[in-house]
């Protein structure tokens, strides 16, 4: 649910010049617990704008990441628009960007000079690989660096096969790990008076996000790779798909009540949980077999009657459609201009969570947020007649 609470970031300034997912999810997080963020993009748009389904000037990604924005389109390659950029900057609480090492410090926005004029500066450097080492150049997307942090190993399937998580697990994961060591740097600045630069790499936080599986492989020797009970599984019904877990002989025994065999509990094959595993495919036949009489709307009430761990495998329709979505009030309706109304899912903690706004066009609130920064009209027209600076 939406907060009706004051929200705590009100009144923060937040400068956002990152594009693609990370840096922007980290300031639409901030956006959403009262923050006012000024996306800062290139005439061009952010590059996110443009990738998967694109309608228009957004993308899906730019909607989830970019909602509730104020949107100031500044070429920063030219001389007056870097000199702009860094009255902005001076004017900011937190600063976020996610440019390769190197690319703020040439557009005038390094750290030291910015924290020497504003101590209580809160700056936020997202990267691919870290601000040094043999890597820190190295290009970073979701893809690349799923399959170097060890995500990919990590959801291979029984085969060995390497697979990518299908959503920008990486990027994602990222925004969050930022979002969260920001929240930490603001307390300490208002609990200290001091600012600090925040830094996160991809690759650090798809690691971290893994930490358990480094440590199962320390355990073991190696990597387990598929599940570790049975049954255990996704199973065909007659029409559609059922996931069934067990995870001990209690659980077991559930199911078995429940399916109505419950001669499988005096079967030495499936005593425990290494017998079952041994026989698991037997186990999944025998399973996928008996289900598949039925549907699964037949199915669920018994499962639930019997406490099975189970769920049927929902598209995104019948996520929305959720009984328990619906009575969360999890999904707003987002009224983009243009677009319609499209479902749109906030943060998942409360109470502290902002109705969703549109996201911005490139260049829709230019003239406004330099009115606001204290830019002289005439100077604002100039930047706009220059092409510094572009209102949509």
């Amino acid at each position: 649910m939406t907060s009706i609470l004051p929200l705590p970031y009100a009144g923060l300034r937040i400068l956002d010049i990152s594009q693609g997912i990370a840096g922007p999810y980290c300031a639409h997080i901030l956006w959403q617990q009262g923050a006012d963020v000024l996306k800062v993009e290139p005439p061009a748009g952010d590059w996110g704008r443009f990738i998967g389904v694109v309608r228009g000037q957004h993308s899906a990604l730019s909607l989830q990441f970019n909602a509730g924005k104020r949107g100031l389109a500044l070429d920063t390659r030219t001389h007056a628009g870097k000199e702009l950029l860094l009255e902005l900057a001076r004017q900011a609480d937190v600063i976020i960007q996610n440019f390769r090492p190197g690319v703020v410090q040439r557009m005038g926005l390094g750290y030291p000079a910015l924290a020497a004029s504003k101590p209580e500066l809160v700056f936020v450097s997202i990267s691919g690989y870290g601000p040094d080492g043999p890597y820190a150049d190295a290009p970073a997307t979701d893809s690349v660096m799923q399959a170097d942090s060890g995500l990919m190993f990590s959801n291979q399937d029984e085969q060995g096969t390497p697979r990518r998580v299908g959503v920008l697990m990486a990027d994602i994961s990222t925004g969050l790990y930022a979002a969260q060591a920001t929240a930490t740097a603001l307390y300490q600045r208002l609990a200290q008076g001091v600012g600090t630069h925040v830094e996160v790499s991809l690759f650090e936080a798809c690691a971290a996000f893994q930490g358990i599986g480094f440590l199962e492989q320390a355990l073991a020797g190696v990597r387990p790779v598929g599940a570790v009970s049975a049954p255990n599984g996704v199973f065909s019904t007659a029409d559609g798909k059922l996931t069934v877990v067990v995870l001990n002989n209690d659980q077991f025994a559930r199911l078995c009540r429940a399916l109505g065999r419950t001669a499988w509990l005096e079967d030495a094959r499936f005593a425990d949980n290494a017998s079952r595993m041994a026989h698991r495919d037997l186990l999944h036949d025998e399973i996928n077999t008996q289900l598949r009489q039925q549907t699964t709307a037949y199915w669920m009430p018994q499962l639930k009657e019997h406490d099975v761990l189970h769920a049927p495998v929902r598209n995104y329709d019948d996520v929305m459609n959720h009984p328990q979505a619906q009575h969360l009030q999890m999904f707003q309706s987002l009224q983009q201009p243009g677009l319609g109304s499209l479902p749109f899912i906030g943060l998942p903690s409360g109470p502290y969570r902002r109705p969703v706004h549109a996201a911005p066009d490139i260049g829709q609130h230019s003239r406004q947020i330099l009115s606001e920064a204290g830019v002289d009209p005439a100077r604002v027209q100039k930047l706009l007649d220059d092409a510094v600076v572009f209102q949509s």
